[in-house]
């Protein structure tokens, strides 16, 4: 449960759907206040709450920190065009943020704060950031100099896998056509451009074992959800199924990477903490004061050489049940952006987004926000929205947890980055899996589909056998 959820629970606090404008910002600012005024004499880097997960309410008084003897320094410099950004990357202590050829890479840590919840996350970054001297050859730069990247659990209150924000040493980034790198440190920085990761290996004898319910079970727990839409208990779920992929020896995280780059150059390509993938689902970017969501629900599968892409894309367009299914996941993100935004704007009509795979109805969701909202805590108000939830929100993630039978981790929660500025950019983890450090020649996959009242049990499961597709193909599975 979030500090968002914790204040809208509140008996004499409005439902979180019926927030005005002030509302939102008086609940960030009393957020920032509370955490603020309560600090740590602890090094930054040593900060790793461990232990077992605790509500919201437990990690107030370990997330800010001092820093009258501590504070860091950044430098960021025009570098050449680097080439290939995924050759950097490093075994270990690494993240990837790529889309189209553009985004960044980074290696090792400064700092890092392990979390239940965006909201103690965007506070911490925000003691963190206000205590970096950064100097810039690229001030005003959009994306470039100090950031902190991330990845949030789905769902904090019953997973066992903790969400994570990582302050890193280096980012070697690339965006309209202007190359950067910032150094991020305690002491001297060094301004050399750290040398390409060794070759990658691809994983050895890659085989699928049970994980979670097997696709028949899978089918019933779908159709159990149609009879309590069709009952009126909720209007939509999102259920999601895994598959676990075994091999004989480590799975290098970076190998899966870059073939998900060649593959899906427009998905947001992420690496982080273990978690990697390629999703077409943009939950929140902040540009200054501009910021844009894309809604992703409603989808059919594409076979290529052997499907019509404008026959499907009719289909998609024309068919009741996805249509529903995407209105209700554009109505939540509007409803949860609209306190924060001065101005929205939401297309009456859906695009169709083709990916080599599927096709997706799309609404790409725009405002105006106030500057002192981060992307992080947009991320935060935003999750988890009826695309990867249901509706409405609280019932349907009862839902799941009984239905469902696993741990989601952090499959379909916020991956992505927030800079010293608050801009940032949070897809929602899809299309992707886990490698547990523990179990390092396992990765566990994930696919859901959103159900609705006419959904199709073996429909659904169709849907989700291609979007394991990117995946088992990054794999050599498929």
């Amino acid at each position: 449960m979030g500090w968002d959820t914790l204040l809208t629970n509140h008996p004499e606090m409005p439902r979180k759907s019926r927030l005005t404008r002030d509302d939102a910002l008086f609940f960030n600012n009393v957020k920032r206040s509370l955490f603020a005024t309560i600090r740590l004499d602890v090094p930054i880097s040593t900060i790793d709450p461990s232990g077992l997960r605790e509500p919201a309410s437990a990690i107030v008084p370990r997330v800010s920190l001092d820093f009258a003897t501590k504070r860091l320094r950044a430098t960021t410099v025009a570098i050449d065009d680097p080439g290939d950004l995924a050759h950097f990357l490093t075994p270990e202590r690494a993240t990837a943020f790529l889309r189209r050829g553009e985004g960044f890479v980074t290696l090792g840590e400064v700092a890092r704060f392990e979390t239940d919840s965006p909201d103690a996350a965007d506070v911490w970054w925000s003691e963190v950031s206000a205590h970096i001297d950064h100097d810039s050859e690229l001030p005003g730069a959009w994306g470039t100099g100090p950031l902190a990247v991330g990845s949030f659990a789905f769902d904090p209150d019953r997973s066992r896998v903790r969400s994570v924000l990582i302050v890193p040493e280096t980012i070697i980034g690339r965006r309209s056509g202007q190359a950067w790198m910032t150094r991020i440190s305690e002491g001297r920085l060094s301004l050399d451009l750290p040398a390409m990761g060794e070759p990658v290996a691809p994983p050895e004898n890659v085989r699928l074992t049970p994980d979670g319910l097997s696709g028949p079970d899978w089918v019933d727990i779908v159709a159990e959800a149609v009879e309590r839409i069709r009952a009126h208990e909720i209007s939509k779920v999102v259920l999601a199924r895994s598959l676990r992929a075994v091999t004989d020896g480590p799975i290098d995280p970076r190998h899966v990477l870059r073939r998900l780059l060649r593959a899906y150059p427009m998905a947001w390509n992420y690496l982080v903490d273990g978690m990697v993938g390629a999703t077409p689902e943009l939950l929140v970017r902040r540009d200054r004061t501009l910021i844009t969501s894309r809604v992703l629900a409603g989808t059919v599968s594409l076979d290529p050489g052997h499907t019509d892409p404008l026959r499907r894309a009719e289909q998609l367009a024309g068919s009741g049940k996805d249509i529903a299914e995407h209105e209700f996941a554009v109505a939540s993100v509007a409803e949860a952006l609209e306190p924060y935004c001065a101005a929205m704007n939401v297309p009456e009509a859906p695009s169709v987004l083709t990916l080599p795979n599927v096709m997706h109805l799309a609404t790409d969701i725009t405002g105006v926000v106030e500057p002192d909202i981060s992307s992080l805590a947009l991320a935060g108000a935003l999750h988890p929205s009826a695309a990867v939830c249901g509706t409405p929100t609280f019932f349907a993630g009862e839902v799941i947890a009984e239905l469902e039978s696993m741990d989601r981790g952090r499959y379909a929660g916020p991956v992505g980055w927030v800079d010293s500025d608050g801009d940032g950019e949070w897809a929602i983890a899809l299309r992707g899996g886990f490698v547990n450090p523990a179990h390092p020649e396992e990765i566990r996959l994930f696919a859901g589909a959103g159900i609705v009242a006419d959904s199709d049990p073996q429909a659904e499961l169709a849907e989700t056998e291609a979007k394991f597709k990117p995946m088992l193909q990054a794999l050599g599975l498929a």
